[in-house]
């Protein structure tokens, strides 16, 4: 885990996001906590967390609050599928890009909850 490199993203990232806080773990890794509002309606918590390979692997993201059960694009663990894997570009993305993706997915989210379909474009995995 390249850590000075997440201390760089989350600075340029706190730019364009208001509530972002950078936690340590106690394994001496870090994670991301968001706060996301994709509408006027819902305020939601997320949780991004870098793995070991990062940031050849992306990070892994979790809508912490509220609680929001089942749903399309979401994996097993519970973390939402904001991008496929095998498009993450480590020369590219960045902890921007990924909170840009999470207010997307929660955009699509808040869609699918009034109409049972999610909207836009659906890459199977």
């Amino acid at each position: 885990m390249n850590i000075s490199r997440i201390r760089t993203e989350f600075e340029l990232a706190r730019e364009h996001f208001s509530y972002l806080e950078l936690y340590p773990t106690l394994d001496g890794k870090v994670f991301v906590k968001a706060a996301l509002q994709p509408t006027s309606k819902q305020l939601y918590v997320v949780s991004v967390l870098f793995p070991d390979t990062y940031p050849n692997e992306m990070p892994t993201v979790f809508i912490t609050k509220p609680e929001i059960g089942q749903s399309p694009h979401r994996y097993t663990k519970g973390n939402i599928c904001y991008l496929h894997p095998t498009m993450w570009n480590p020369g590219v993305h960045n902890l921007q890009f990924v909170i840009q993706r999470a207010v997307k997915w929660l955009g699509k989210y808040e869609v699918w909850k009034q109409s049972n379909a999610w909207p836009g474009a659906e890459i199977k995995h």
